[in-house]
C-alpha cells in the first residue's frame, strides 16, 4: 500500500482523560465543500454513514440552524434510531446534538469542522462531548471504531467515484 493510501485509511479516535469527550481526526482526498455535502445531503449521508453491515434510511432531515434530523439503521430484523438537532450549519462546520434512541437520556454535543490542507486534501475534525465518562466509555466499547472507519472508507469511495 502506498503512503498516500495509508494516510487516508483509518481515523484517529481519542478519548480525553479530563473531559468525557471523543475526538476523531481523518484526512480525505476531497474539498471541504465535498465533505460538507456528504454530511448534509441525506441521499449521500445514508450511503456512507456507519458500518458496512447496516442499511440506513432518513426519517427527518432539516439541515439548517435550528433544524432536526433522524435516521434509522437496520441490520436484519434489528433497527437502531438516531436523532438530534442542528445548532450551527456553515460551509465548514456543523454543531449538533446526537442521541441513540435506545439510550435517550444520553445526549452528546457534536462538533465537526473541516480544515483545508491546500493540496486537494481536507482534514476532518469531529468531537463528541458526552454527558458522562460512563457514556463515553460505553460508546468506545460499542465498536464505534468499526462504524467510523468503515463509514469513512465508504465516503472515500464516493469521493473517488466523483459522486460527491
Amino acid at each position: 500500500m502506498s503512503a498516500v493510501q495509508t494516510r487516508y485509511r483509518e481515523a484517529a479516535i481519542e478519548a480525553d482523560q479530563q473531559v468525557p469527550i471523543i475526538r476523531i481526526t481523518r484526512d480525505f482526498r476531497g474539498t471541504p465543500a465535498q465533505l460538507m455535502k456528504a454530511h448534509t445531503d441525506p441521499e449521500l449521508f445514508v450511503r456512507w454513514v456507519g458500518p458496512d453491515s447496516i442499511d440506513n434510511r432518513i426519517i427527518d432531515w432539516d439541515v439548517r440552524d435550528g433544524g432536526s434530523w433522524r435516521y434509522v439503521s437496520s441490520r436484519g430484523d434489528e433497527e437502531f434510531g438516531f436523532r438530534g438537532c442542528f445548532h450551527t450549519v456553515s460551509d465548514d462546520k456543523i454543531v449538533q446534538t446526537f442521541a441513540f434512541e435506545g439510550m435517550p437520556d444520553h445526549v452528546a454535543l457534536e462538533t465537526l469542522w473541516l480544515e483545508d490542507l491546500g493540496d486537494g486534501t481536507t482534514r476532518l475534525h469531529a468531537q463528541s462531548l458526552c454527558d458522562s465518562f460512563e457514556a463515553r466509555d460505553g460508546w468506545l466499547a460499542s465498536g464505534m471504531d468499526v462504524g467510523v472507519n468503515e463509514g469513512y472508507a465508504a465516503l472515500d469511495a464516493l469521493l473517488g467515484s466523483g459522486e460527491v
